[in-house]
């Protein structure tokens, strides 16, 4: 597979819905009402709607917004685990 069709897979217009969906999922994590569980869903919601908002109706923006919320979501999981790794072995 060449790199050109991963970097299809995500608009360029949508970089900054996914920049929200990683903001608004951090502020629901310090929101104290929030329950983590309910976050993901949260996040993905708003990403699918901010996506169909951006590039209109249809199933590739439904598509593209579940992608956003996804990458925004497991972006900062994957920061987040990376800080408690480093964290860790500082500790051993």
């Amino acid at each position: 597979m060449e790199w050109t069709v991963i970097e299809n897979l995500l608009d360029p217009q949508l970089l900054i819905v996914l920049s929200a969906c990683w903001v608004l999922g951090y502020i629901l994590k310090r929101t104290p009402r929030v329950p983590d569980w309910s976050i993901v869903y949260i996040v993905t919601l708003a990403a699918v709607l901010l996506s169909i908002w951006i590039l209109g109706p249809g199933p590739l923006p439904l598509l593209q917004g579940f992608l956003c919320g996804a990458v925004a979501v497991y972006g900062y999981q994957l920061v987040k685990q990376t800080k408690e790794g480093a964290t860790d072995v500082t500790n051993d």
